[in-house]
């Protein structure tokens, strides 16, 4: 992550870096059997062989966690307010904390300034690239109301019950970027926000839903739409008519998910890893799961 900007010139290689990350800390947090933990390691190692690009000299723990932190959050307040590519500013942001917390300290001053530069690339940019019933420049204009129904969130606790019970409220997903993939990262964006939560930055994680609930009002109005409705579809790569997502017959947490050869799509972009995650991660958060969440996750990550 800390290479990307500076090897490819371009903010989605780190996708790999965040979702390795996230591969670390969703077989550490789920108590899976060995069998399975090297199951999931094996894949996320071949992701990172598959599309690393960076220079691969040593790094070693240690380094000031206070400078870490006081210089991507310092980056991360330039766009922490405002809906920049479906959240990745603060899901790069959070995942690299998480992941220099874990280890004490990491990385040289040439390392987190590349972490910095890499979230500042999001200043100015757009909401997203696709979506269904407006354009980036009208979800960028949007404004949140009280008739939006938005709650008070307080804590990271809340946020993890708002968000499953919204995915759980979708009556179809689609297979497409303006849909299931929306509803991906409003669980990681979500999920970002309370890592922030749980670091202490607790102003980041209240100033941070503005911009969640911005991406979650643009995913409301797709839920009334049914196969082969017409609709108003701004999107680069999506196709009408829009298609359902097909239903994943095992979960994250079981062996056989992790058999199959998702380096064909290239782990949907690190995705796999990134979603299983965070999804999860929200699970432990809420005093009661519902059936309904998971049922509603096995159509955000079938591959």
């Amino acid at each position: 992550m800390s290479q990307c900007k500076r090897e490819t010139g371009d903010i989605w290689q780190a996708h790999f870096g965040a979702a390795a990350i996230a591969s670390y800390f969703f077989v550490k947090d789920n108590n899976l059997s060995k069998k399975l933990a090297d199951n999931v390691f094996s894949h996320s190692w071949a992701m990172v062989e598959k599309n690393s690009v960076i220079n691969r000299k040593p790094h070693y723990s240690g380094g000031d966690l206070a400078i870490a932190d006081k210089l991507i959050l310092g980056t991360l307040d330039k766009t922490i307010d405002h809906l920049h590519w479906v959240g990745h500013n603060v899901i790069y942001s959070a995942v690299s904390l998480l992941a220099i917390h874990e280890l004490n300290g990491w990385g040289a001053s040439e390392d987190l300034s590349g972490i910095s530069d890499l979230i500042l690339s999001f200043e100015k940019t757009i909401p997203g690239r696709s979506w269904i019933g407006l354009s980036a420049s009208e979800v960028k204009n949007m404004e949140i109301t009280e008739e939006d129904y938005m709650p008070i969130i307080e804590n990271a606790n809340e946020l993890s019950h708002f968000v499953l019970e919204q995915l759980s409220d979708f009556p179809i997903i689609y297979r497409a970027e303006s849909h299931h993939d929306l509803i991906g990262h409003m669980i990681t964006f979500s999920h970002a926000l309370n890592i922030l939560f749980d670091l202490g930055y607790v102003s980041y994680f209240k100033r941070g839903l503005h911009p969640l609930f911005k991406l979650i009002k643009v995913l409301h109005r797709s839920r009334q739409v049914k196969p082969g409705d017409p609709i108003k579809l701004i999107s680069p790569v999506d196709k009408l008519p829009l298609q359902k997502a097909d239903r994943s017959k095992f979960l994250p947490t079981e062996y056989h998910f992790w058999t199959k050869d998702y380096s064909r799509n290239n782990w949907d972009f690190g995705h796999i890893f990134k979603f299983s995650f965070s999804f999860y991660d929200h699970l432990r958060r809420v005093e009661k799961v519902k059936a309904s969440y998971f049922e509603s996750f096995r159509f955000i990550i079938n591959q």
